[in-house]
């Protein structure tokens, strides 16, 4: 045993009592390096399964408004699909139809087209689909604006003015992706794409919130007129925040590049 322990005194890495041994440095740097290591590859890992997991959350949601809009446009009687559609009122319902149908396809397909993966290994499909996303993006954007002009929104001018407010939205980060991607300015198309993407998903969040409220609260500030104090505040919050947040992301990794210039 005394053999065992006296070999064990003279390992480099052997705890010194007297404050001369060389272990707590050693373990300090072997721990830092490897909490280093780790969080890289939670940045590289953990992104593209959020995205992955958000993709296949909006299954449902692309089921529901894709077949609302198809019945909406088809039917002979739209008023009875939804009290949104209106029997008398053949341009809106095509608008809010194609509103529908096309937003279904985008809120699927955006948080799909950032899959870092599918950039990488597939550039040339990821800049087709992208132009796709754009078509889909001004659809959606062009069908909700003209439906609003024409036929206002179910919760009245403070739904109608911010709902307007969300279309301009969607619409000018569609744009500013797509230019910035032709002129090969990387950095602006994936700030652009990053708001796009959280714009693109924006009626899954409007519901999303809707859902965890009603669970929560049983729909305690929220009534069918959609004139509650929650329906106020939910036309803001399904896309404000988070346009916020990804702003304060965005401004943080240009701080980070600057002071790893620096």
């Amino acid at each position: 045993m005394r053999a065992i322990l006296r070999a064990a005194s003279h390992h480099p890495a052997a705890v010194d009592i007297s404050g001369r041994g060389q272990l707590c440095p050693k373990v300090a740097q072997w721990f830092r390096a490897g909490l280093r290591a780790n969080l890289h590859r939670m940045r590289r890992i953990l992104p593209p399964l959020l995205l992955l997991v958000l993709t296949l959350n909006t299954g449902w949601f692309v089921v529901y408004s894709g077949d609302l809009g198809l019945r909406g446009l088809l039917s002979d009687a739209p008023g009875e699909a939804s009290r949104v559609f209106r029997n008398d009122a053949g341009l809106a319902n095509v608008a809010l139809a194609l509103h529908m149908i096309a937003g279904a396809l985008l809120t699927f397909g955006a948080p799909l087209q950032a899959l870092p993966i599918l950039r990488r290994r597939w550039p040339d499909w990821h800049r087709r689909a992208g132009y796709g996303l754009f078509l889909l993006a001004m659809a959606t954007g062009i069908g909700g604006l003209v439906y609003i002009a024409l036929q206002g929104t179910v919760g009245g001018w403070w739904m109608s003015l911010w709902f307007t407010i969300y279309g301009l939205a969607l619409i000018w980060a569609a744009v500013n992706t797509v230019y910035h991607a032709i002129a090969k300015d990387i950095r602006r198309h994936f700030a652009w794409a990053l708001r796009f993407v959280v714009l693109a998903v924006g009626s899954w969040i409007y519901r999303i919130h809707y859902a965890i409220w009603y669970a929560a609260t049983g729909g305690v500030g929220s009534n069918t007129a959609f004139t509650g104090l929650f329906d106020q505040i939910q036309v803001i919050a399904f896309f404000v925040p988070y346009l916020l947040i990804t702003e304060a992301l965005l401004r943080w990794q240009k701080q980070r590049r600057r002071a790893t210039r620096a």
